[in-house]
């Protein structure tokens, strides 16, 4: 979630101006007022030197490995329950940023400390409650409370927005703050949001690009431009090409009301509808680097993700990142039909190929249009892949193009134009991956290659004995090439693969277990049946995630064919809600503990 150092430098300067000013530090912004206190660590409870301003938010920053507890005293009450700070993995240098809690109107606070904590500082803001308008929605985008209607600050913000060239996936996160506010108080909680993530964290603007209440309502977030991909600061490493959309409160114990889930769903429908994301789809996403993902490391990621999937968090909290599958199949679900990932390749003089992946099977359109808007080219077909090829003529021009179909929202762009000798693309070999990830017979490797490249690839035991797999060339784009395991004894590799050209070389690798022990593995319904070669323990969970919601099985199972059926429920007659599972087989045989997972669906229940 963090900018550039450049920027942390700047909020540095920023605050040494302020403490020479007045002590302790006071920052307004429009309807929001903010101080920061350095607070002195001497004694059993902690407090700054001055007494806090009347507060109704608050956060802490600190360095060192401790934990950092603090309790807030209300306005003509009583003091609250000791709370441990949460910053939620995010750093500025070696500063934890603490999360920016909702704690009600207040005129108290007090600190404890456990572990190594070498500096602590308080920062108290005051948002005054104002009432937001709503924004309208329309057939197609959902009612949003935009920057103007909540009074964002445009002053404080620090730098012009940068919009990312495509948009790939979208981000879920909470603010980690209290759930007990009212709906009129949820402008003033993204106000000192906006404030705390600029002056206190030293980000451009807010970080997030959309904010959702418990009451439904959606609040635009950084500035630029709803429907463009601009680059929030929310997901550090993973912030370019993606949208992060936060739940204002805590949802760690606490489920998301159902209109916060039901305004999500509406939101991101739209949103990644805008960019033409299909909402069950994967993404390979490269790190620009975190404590979890080192840069350049390939991360693969639902087009729906929690930020626990992108970084070193909790976030968006347990019970809302187990709902994240069922609401993703909600988001498909809504506003169809829908136009995914349009493709035009090929350039003007020569056949160009537009394609797209639709919905349902429908009748589509391609429309190629000149700058004088008349039409160029005309293609239609029928089905739910749109593949058409448009022999365009010679001329330097500018076309736009449309794929369209009836009730979808329309893909359009544009092909031509100043004609520019496009540098050189660099060699690279990405998404490297095996199926089945088990190996038994017959497997395919899948790579994506920059450009057309001579390929080996090659499968190396940890003795370091090495055979060739295949030696080939192959095209730029997605490549499969199949391998066959027989001869391979049983054990875990390491897959390598090197591609060449004249000038460069890329390689890549990935793991790879050749296994025999269990086959044959099949889902049916809600029913796992495989084949045991020896006998082994055996455990059958269900997980959303990396999250093991049931047990069906645990014990020792003799060599043959075995079924294991899920009732629906945790075991303790619990029944799941409607959505998509992951059952997962561990059976432990020489080469240790070997997972393998099926997805499998759970229906609602016929009434």
């Amino acid at each position: 979630m963090q900018e550039s150092v450049r920027r942390v430098r700047k909020l540095a300067v920023f605050v040494a101006v302020l403490t020479a000013l007045a002590a302790p530090a006071l920052a307004r912004a429009g309807d929001v007022a903010m101080r920061v206190q350095e607070i002195a660590l001497h004694g059993r409870v902690l407090q700054a030197a001055q007494p806090p301003m009347n507060f109704n938010m608050f956060a802490t920053h600190w360095t060192g490995s401790g934990t950092v507890f603090f309790r807030t005293h209300r306005l003509h009450g009583s003091w609250s329950a000791w709370t441990a700070a949460d910053a939620d993995g995010d750093h500025t240098g070696a500063w934890h940023d603490g999360s920016l809690d909702w704690t009600g109107a207040s005129d108290g606070i007090q600190f404890r400390t456990t572990g190594s904590v070498e500096r602590l500082k308080a920062y108290e803001l005051w948002s005054r409650v104002t009432t937001a308008a709503r924004g309208l929605s329309s057939a197609t985008e959902p009612a949003i409370v935009t920057r103007a209607q909540w009074h964002a600050n445009q002053e404080i913000v620090r730098a012009k927005p940068i919009v990312a060239p495509v948009l790939k996936l979208a981000v879920v996160h909470h603010t980690a703050g209290s759930n007990s506010y009212t709906r009129a108080q949820s402008a003033a909680i993204v106000r000192g949001i906006q404030l705390y993530h600029v002056q206190g964290n030293g980000w451009n603007d807010i970080g997030y690009n959309f904010l959702v209440d418990r009451y439904g309502t959606v609040y635009e977030g950084r500035g630029g431009g709803l429907t463009k991909n601009v680059v929030g600061a929310h997901a550090e490493g993973f912030n370019s090409g993606t949208v992060g959309v936060a739940l204002i409160g805590n949802f760690s114990v606490a489920t998301p009301p159902k209109a916060m889930q039901d305004a999500l769903v509406n939101l991101l429908a739209w949103r990644l509808d805008v960019a033409h994301i299909d909402p069950l789809a994967t993404v390979a996403y490269t790190s620009g680097g975190n404590l979890k993902f080192k840069a350049g490391k390939v991360v693969t990621l639902h087009a729906i993700s929690g930020h626990r999937d992108t970084g070193p968090s909790e976030c968006p909290g347990a019970k809302a990142y187990a709902l994240l599958p069922g609401l993703a199949q909600r988001v498909a679900e809504t506003g169809l039909p829908k136009i995914y990932s349009p493709i035009v390749a090929g350039v003007l003089g020569g056949p160009v190929r537009f394609r797209a992946r639709l919905s349902s099977s429908l009748p589509w359109t391609v429309t190629v249009t000149s700058a004088a808007g008349e039409v160029a080219a005309h293609g239609s077909g029928s089905g739910d892949l749109v593949d058409w090829t448009w022999q365009s003529p010679t001329e330097k021009a500018s076309y736009t193009w449309t794929i369209a179909t009836d009730g979808a929202l329309s893909a359009t762009g544009t092909i031509g134009g100043p004609v520019k000798a496009p540098p050189p693309a660099a060699l690279a070999i990405t998404a490297v991956s095996t199926a089945p990830p088990l190996v038994s017979g017959t497997a395919m490797v899948t790579f994506t290659l920059s450009v057309a490249a001579h390929v080996t690839a090659t499968l190396t035991d940890a003795a370091g004995n090495s055979r060739q797999l295949f030696d080939g060339d192959e095209p730029v784009g997605v490549n499969s090439v199949a391998w066959d395991a027989t001869g391979v004894v049983d054990g875990r590799y390491s897959l390598t693969l090197v591609a060449s050209t004249s000038t460069a070389t890329a390689t890549q690798s990935a793991p790879v277990i050749v296994d025999r022990t269990l086959t044959e593995l099949t889902v049916q319904d809600t029913s796992v049946s495989f084949s045991l070669s020896q006998t082994v323990p055996v455990v059958i969970t269900v997980q959303q995630g990396d999250s093991v919601l049931a047990t069906l099985y645990s014990g020792t199972l003799a060599a043959g064919q075995h079924t294991v059926s899920w009732d629906g429920t945790d075991g303790l007659g619990t029944l799941f809600p409607p959505g998509d599972y992951t059952l997962v087989v561990t059976f432990t045989d020489a080469l240790g503990a070997v997972p393998v997972s099926a997805p499998v669906v759970l229906q609602p229940v016929a009434a």
